[in-house]
């Protein structure tokens, strides 16, 4: 992560967020938008998943951040299982529903590498490094 200073220069950050604002966007046309319990929910997994980034970036340990990395592709795979019924409820035809499903797996598949890439990391977080390692490093 060499290089990332806040949550909002992660590309995984970025393109949950155009998944979010495109979830509140398809979520407001009028057949969906009366479906108060999957609109709801459809809207809630969405926003889990960059809200999840960011605390987790915030958290400043990568087992920390890992995990909240975890709930995020979780809330993904909720999110894509919601377009399934979204699709066969007629609330979206097969082409959006492509382009929402595209964009989850690649989300899914960007958190599954990051979280593989922390894993393995030798840097543990900000909170696990001594202050004269800081310095060092230009933390």
């Amino acid at each position: 992560m060499a290089g990332v200073s806040a949550f909002e220069e992660l590309e995984v950050w970025k393109k949950a967020r155009v998944l979010t604002k495109n979830v509140y966007e398809l979520t407001k046309k009028e057949m969906f938008f009366r479906d108060y319990t999957l609109r709801e929910q459809i809207r809630l997994a969405s926003v889990s998943i960059m809200s999840n980034i960011a605390e987790g970036y915030e958290r400043d340990g990568n087992k920390e951040f890992v995990q909240f990395l975890s709930i995020a592709k979780g809330s993904v795979g909720e999110v894509r299982s919601q377009l399934f019924l979204a699709y066969d409820l007629g609330y979206l035809d097969q082409n959006k529903f492509k382009e929402f499903y595209d964009q989850t797996r690649v989300i899914s598949k960007m958190l599954a590498n990051f979280i593989i890439y922390l894993k393995k990391s030798w840097m543990k977080g900000h909170k696990f490094v001594k202050a004269e390692e800081v310095v060092e490093l230009n933390i």
